[in-house]
């Protein structure tokens, strides 16, 4: 999962929807845990694309 803070508004729309329950809104901007499955859940409620599948897995 690669994420892009810089873009990221805040909204919450990606912890929302993630099933694993592993992103979380930070001060420095989006936490991913390890666990991500890369459903894409976030990629696609995030209206501003901060989020990417498949990009940089931790």
């Amino acid at each position: 999962m690669e994420v892009q803070s810089e873009n990221c508004g805040y909204c919450g729309s990606c912890v929302t929807v993630c099933p694993e329950g592993i992103i979380e809104l930070a001060e420095n901007g989006l936490n991913v845990e390890i666990g991500c499955t890369d459903c894409g859940n976030c990629v696609y409620v995030c209206p501003l694309g901060a989020l990417m599948v498949g990009k940089d897995d931790d």
